[in-house]
């Protein structure tokens, strides 16, 4: 399959996505956001960085590229696509997710590796994992909050439509294992259209080469497999 990297002004993950997906086998192409996707496009990752500086909104302008418009009509046709940090921003604002991302409950940016739990472990991006099994991913972000009204937020979980939350090494959910002050932990969802669509605020993608050490992104980006 080939996975379409959406490249926006001010990503900066998309060239470490695409060499993380070639190194699981995966082939991966970078696409300007202005361009239309390749034909042959079989999954689509919105990736990390700052899409036009995050003004207004971080991901609320890149939501508005032109691009934009086929991703949506991919997810709706079941093509997986993931956001990844910036590019969950673009995928809230794009209303391809529920929910939001704001100001983190630090008014900082938060730059280290977290522990997050499997809270749905039957989707393609979790399949690689046992449900409550906890990995370790590297955060950078400024506005990682999730905030979502309380009625919608129990109908996700109800639904099973968190994907992970932020907890302590042992599994625990508890405040201080939260970076950001998301509501519930959440550090991911699937989205309004089915699983095939996700996003997290974690770098998958940034765990994922041995060479850098932690590597239990591999799972969250094998989602894309389809054998």
């Amino acid at each position: 399959m080939t996975v379409a990297v959406v490249q926006f002004g001010g990503s900066n993950c998309d060239r470490d996505t695409v060499q993380a997906l070639e190194s699981l086998d995966i082939d991966a192409e970078r696409v300007w956001h202005e361009d239309s996707l390749p034909e042959d496009t079989d999954g689509i990752v919105l990736p990390g960085g700052f899409s036009y500086g995050d003004y207004l909104r971080a991901g609320a302008m890149a939501a508005h590229s032109p691009i934009m418009d086929e991703v949506k009509e991919a997810a709706e046709e079941g093509t997986p696509v993931l956001g990844i940090c910036n590019g969950a921003q673009v995928g809230c604002e794009a209303s391809l997710t529920p929910g939001a991302f704001t100001t983190n409950e630090s008014a900082r940016f938060q730059c280290e590796h977290v522990h997050v739990s499997v809270e749905n472990a039957d989707t393609p991006w979790t399949r690689q994992f046992e449900e409550g099994e906890v990995i370790e991913l590297p955060i950078a972000h400024g506005e990682g909050r999730f905030e979502i009204e309380d009625d919608r937020l129990a109908a996700l979980e109800d639904d099973g439509r968190v994907l992970f939350r932020y907890c302590e090494a042992d599994g625990t959910v508890t405040p201080e294992a939260n970076p950001n002050g998301s509501k519930h932990s959440v550090a991911g969802v699937t989205g309004e259209a089915g699983d095939n669509v996700a996003v997290l605020m974690p770098h998958p993608e940034r765990a994922t080469l041995p060479d850098i050490g932690v590597t239990d992104g591999q799972g969250v980006l094998e989602g894309f497999r389809t054998d």
